[in-house]
């Protein structure tokens, strides 16, 4: 375990978030909050459940594109998702998830143009291709359910 999994993990335990995701009853479009998990709360009690397969955070510029890259890979229908909320401080989480789209990795898997601290994947690069074919909205700093465009 690299320090980056060790701060993860005690980050978890000192700070525990249980809203991770939420399922909606559509599949096409995806939000993702970014650190806004008052935002998320908000769209998970909201009408906008009905148009969206999933609402979730993200946190982390490496796991947590990673398990964003697999829900792509996993969900064929997915065509869009739409970034939003406020940007992960020092992490820069929706930077990297932009900059991962428009410019894929290295040869050591780090993402290209990410000022993230440690953006590094473990997804393949067939996997990032397939994710590459969605269409990302950037709302990011959008923190409010009204700003939010379905």
């Amino acid at each position: 375990m690299n320090l980056g999994q060790i701060a993860g993990e005690i980050c978890k335990v000192v700070f525990p978030i249980p809203e991770e995701k939420f399922v909606g009853k559509s599949s096409g479009v995806a939000i993702c909050t970014l650190s806004s998990i008052d935002l998320l709360k908000e769209i998970s009690q909201s009408d906008i459940m009905e148009k969206i397969a999933i609402a979730a955070r993200l946190f982390s510029e490496n796991k947590g594109i990673d398990e964003l890259v697999r829900y792509v890979n996993q969900n064929p229908d997915l065509h869009t998702i739409i970034v939003c909320g406020k940007e992960v401080s020092g992490h820069k989480t929706g930077h990297a998830l932009f900059c991962l789209h428009k410019y894929g990795t290295d040869g050591s898997n780090r993402i290209i143009n990410s000022v993230s601290p440690d953006p590094v994947l473990t997804v393949s690069k067939n996997e990032i291709a397939n994710f590459q074919r969605i269409k990302l909205v950037d709302l990011i700093g959008k923190t409010k359910l009204e700003q939010i465009i379905i």
